[in-house]
């Protein structure tokens, strides 16, 4: 009688650490799928702005710390949010370009994450043409207070249209 009231208190307490074990695990897994799903929704809506030049918009996807690289072939690299803003403040004064992008891939971590993403930009006409740039684009984003924040944009061309000489 006593080794089956022993076999009772065991198998009782090993059901009670394997569901606490199983609750720990469902609520470490919701934190990560609720992660992935905020910072999918920050490069989106950091896309977006992009493509609609909505200039207020863009500010708020970028870390209020300051923190930002801007770098794109064939110019010096972009260092401050203030600098990547004011880039971007110039180039939405043009209203004949247009954008499409699209995530092809991430990567997600607790902290940091990348989003790479492939972009056609497009102008009714450049020197008499219609001109294109189909770029690759890899973003890297930080995690700030519970927000996530584009720190960094890296720019490279795939395809173009060639350049009048």
């Amino acid at each position: 009688m006593h080794n089956t009231i022993l076999l009772i208190s065991v198998c009782l307490l090993f059901c009670t650490f394997s569901c606490s074990n199983n609750k720990e695990l469902d609520n470490l897994e919701v934190s990560q799928i609720k992660n992935k799903q905020d910072f999918k929704k920050a490069i989106q809506k950091h896309l977006d702005a992009v493509v609609s030049k909505d200039l207020l918009s863009l500010k708020s996807t970028l870390s209020p710390k300051g923190k930002m690289k801007l770098i794109m072939q064939g110019s010096e690299i972009i260092n401050s949010v203030s600098g990547f803003v004011d880039f971007h403040e110039e180039w939405f004064q043009d209203s004949l370009w247009t954008m499409e992008s699209k995530v092809i891939h991430t990567e997600i971590g607790k902290s940091m994450g990348l989003a790479i993403v492939e972009s056609l930009y497009k102008e009714p006409e450049r020197n008499g043409k219609p001109y294109f740039n189909r770029m690759q684009v890899s973003y890297v984003l930080e995690k700030d207070e519970g927000e996530w924040y584009v720190i960094n944009d890296h720019a490279s061309s795939i395809e173009r249209s060639p350049d009048a000489k």
